[in-house]
């Protein structure tokens, strides 16, 4: 057996894992997460309200978000959730409302959850070493009761999900005041329930000169007790981002902090308790016309407006000594975001803060879940970066990218088979592997998916067949056109991945989470292996799954044993997604039988030690297959799937791959090679190589000059990447010179 090595260094490479390279604390950017409640997507200035400005119509005042539009970049068709939980769920677990277990508002929060096993932001970001805090409507984990409240359910905590600086309200209904006596904040006390104790809503410890006095006016005698939460809220993060700053800049430790507003949720009327709460509008004659309801909602979104003003004040100059040299707005990444669409109100129609979309909060329509999105991040976003300062851009982001854009800008790998893409590459123009086939999004009156500009909505009546729509978003936004008739085939593709996302499912559905218990080798379907999923709390249980693997299973094959172990897909099977680890004295191996098909809807992950053996069979993925360094793809089959490879690729006889081909540049890819083979590897989508591609010729295989052997075949795409290496010679001196010739790569015999 003759060896040729090619090493091959291509224009594009990728980092392992999609992963940002980070070699200390200080390049990796702090992150100030402002989220907002109930806040229509023609909110802001360039969504709508710019527009109403320069034609002399009343329009609301946010100088500190024109601030950010013009320093960062307007995300012109971001996507939230339809109400308030799901939003949230969603936002710190990565999983789309089909994947959820909290897909819609439900006031029972004892049973309402992030629940133990749900990886969140904060949990990924703490275990990076970043400071962690979290300031404003959680809604979950507590009791409704205005007066002396209860935790109800420790396990869906923020405190139980990586977030060590709390102030916070754990009940959406709660939440339906601006006054709460209460708010639940951490506690050094490690014997309280949940790392959180009560304590009373009030600005006492921010009247000192050191805090701004505005908006709140704190110290005015009119200031009400309790006092108007939003305003601790935001002094809580103030004094987080200056301290956390400080620590920046002495220990490069980076922090990571969201503001969670109530505000502009109702009630509106509310507002009208503070000091000078209408300053900004009571001398403008285009507001005397208007509603006192559109009034309130519009200072609500002043008032705010002024707190994050405070916020970016801190990050240009922490200290406050007007001196900027201490500055980390460069090293801070700034998301401005709401959690659903506006609700209907004499706002909406007064100042057109849903910006002309369809619907409004609670609907499936594109007013019910688009929201507005500004993102600021000077490091990345310059004159000379992939993203200009004030712009806009219609990429479609979802509000589930978050927790993977944050693991990739930390350094970890995120949480496995989540929905959400990493927006890095959007951010940074960096090209990456990893592409989003759809989103998806339920609400009371229907589900949606949308997939590019197309947008296909599902609705279900009590009486009568299912109904479906679609809408070219490009062309009309409003979503007044029903172009369902012009579009068959898309139609039937959108609507086959619409119900594969488990949208039809009942309240109280979600993904669940199982590790194989067997040892030793062992059938993939044995029931008797797997552990089963239970989620209970205060003695009831909502979830219990046991049995085979089922397509809504987060599952994990981890070999803790002292020898090697197989286990082996010998009949068809599903799961949202599996990971598959073993050490480097016991590899995990998982084959796929000859003719037989594992399903791993979202991701298979190849873990550090861990073998994917193609004995005929196929992975199929809407997604990825992720081989992480120290682990191999081997065997001849089929990778329906787009396959990011960072480990080894040993092909026997051929291995297609059915979606892009992403190699990283320390992987490698053997292939045995003889007389008249076909292409050992074949690709139907884009390809991107780098790492080294091994022929293997058997010793009596002696190419004659000028022969051609065929290395690797792309079936699917016009593109023929260019050589950086033209020539490579074996141990014996057999020479072969490389070249592409109609998407073949060849070596030919010298």
């Amino acid at each position: 057996m003759r060896t040729f090595l090619l090493v091959c260094a291509f224009a594009v490479s990728w980092m392992p894992n999609g992963g940002v390279a980070a070699d200390g604390d200080a390049k990796r950017p702090n992150i100030l997460y402002l989220y907002v409640d109930d806040m229509g997507w023609g909110s802001i200035g360039p969504n709508g309200q710019f527009a109403r400005r320069d034609q002399g119509l009343p329009y609301v005042r946010t100088p500190s978000l024109d601030r950010l539009a013009r320093e960062g970049v307007n995300f012109s068709r971001a996507y939230g959730c339809h109400v308030c939980s799901p939003a949230r769920s969603s936002q710190q677990t990565g999983f789309h409302q089909g994947h959820t277990f909290a897909d819609r508002n439900d006031p029972d929060n004892a049973k309402k959850a992030i629940r133990r096993d749900d990886i969140t932001i904060g949990e990924c970001l703490s275990r990076s070493g970043y400071a962690t805090g979290y300031w404003g409507k959680w809604g979950y984990g507590g009791s409704k009761d205005q007066q002396d409240p209860r935790i109800v359910n420790v396990q869906t905590l923020p405190t139980s999900h990586g977030y060590q600086d709390v102030l916070a309200e754990l009940h959406h209904v709660r939440a339906h005041t601006f006054f709460q006596p209460t708010l639940w904040k951490t506690s050094e006390d490690v014997n309280v329930m949940g790392g959180l104790t009560l304590v009373p809503n009030r600005l006492d410890a921010y009247r000192q000169t050191s805090f701004p006095s505005l908006p709140a006016r704190q110290s005015d005698p009119g200031y009400p007790d309790p006092s108007y939460c939003d305003d601790h809220y935001a002094f809580a993060a103030l004094d987080f981002v200056r301290r956390g700053a400080a620590r920046y800049q002495e220990s490069g430790q980076p922090f990571f902090g969201l503001l969670a507003c109530q505000i502009p949720h109702a009630p509106f009327g509310e507002i009208e308790q503070l000091p000078e709460w209408d300053s900004e509008y009571r001398d403008d004659p285009n507001f005397n016309a208007l509603s006192r309801q559109t009034v309130q909602w519009a200072a609500m979104v002043t008032r705010i407006d002024a707190h994050i003003g405070n916020l970016l004040d801190a990050l240009d100059d922490p200290n406050g000594d007007g001196d900027d040299s201490d500055s980390i707005a460069a090293q801070t990444l700034v998301i401005f975001q709401s959690d659903n669409g506006g609700p209907r109100g004499n706002n909406l129609k007064e100042l057109d803060a849903n910006g002309g979309l369809s619907g409004s909060k609670g609907s499936i329509a594109e007013g019910g879940i688009r929201v507005p999105l500004l993102v600021r991040w000077p490091d990345a976003i310059h004159a000379s970066g992939h993203l200009r300062p004030g712009t806009s851009v219609d990429d479609v982001v979802d509000v589930t990218d978050w927790l993977p854009t944050f693991c990739q800008l930390a350094g970890t790998t995120p949480p496995l088979g989540i929905d959400g893409v990493s927006l890095v590459s959007k951010l940074t123009g960096r090209p990456s592997p990893r592409q989003r086939p759809f989103l998806i999004h339920e609400a009371s009156d229907g589900q949606s998916i949308i997939q590019g500009r197309y947008k296909l909505i599902r609705r279900v009546r009590r009486k009568g067949p299912e109904q479906y729509q679609l809408f070219d978003l490009q062309r009309d936004p409003g979503e007044t056109t029903d172009v369902l008739s012009e579009h068959s085939d898309l139609v039937e593709q959108l609507r086959r991945d619409l119900l594969l996302e488990r949208v039809t499912e009942p309240k109280g559905f979600a993904v669940t989470y199982h590790e194989w218990t067997g040892k030793g080798n062992g059938a993939f379907d044995d029931a008797g292996r797997w552990s089963d999923y239970v989620y209970e709390n205060d003695g009831i249980q909502y979830i219990h799954d046991s049995g085979a693997p089922q397509a809504s299973w987060i599952a994990k094959i981890v070999n803790a044993s002292a020898a090697k172990q197989t286990v082996t897909v010998d009949e068809d099977a599903n799961v949202l997604a599996l990971h598959v680890e073993g050490t480097s004295t016991a590899p995990q191996v998982l084959a796929i039988s000859s003719g037989r098909r594992l399903n791993a809807r979202n991701e298979l992950r190849l873990g550090k030690h861990s073998v994917l053996r193609l004995d005929g069979g196929s992975v199929h993925s809407r997604r990825t297959i992720d081989v992480q360094r120290s682990a191999r793809i081997k065997g001849s089959g089929v990778l329906a799937a787009d396959v990011i490879l960072n480990g080894d690729l040993q092909i026997d006889e051929s291995i297609k791959i059915h979606g892009d081909l992403s190699i990283g540049t320390n992987s490698r890819i053997q292939m045995n090679v003889g007389t008249d083979t076909p292409a050992p590897l074949i690709v139907k989508g884009k390809v991107s190589l780098a790492g080294t591609i091994q022929l293997q010729l058997a010793d009596d295989f002696h190419p004659r000059p000028g022969q051609r052997i065929a290395m690797v075949r792309l079936a699917g795409a016009d593109q023929s990447p260019s050589l950086s290496q033209t020539r490579i010679r074996s141990s014996d001196a057999t020479g072969l010179s490389l070249h592409w010739d109609a998407g073949v790569l060849y070596a030919v015999a010298e």
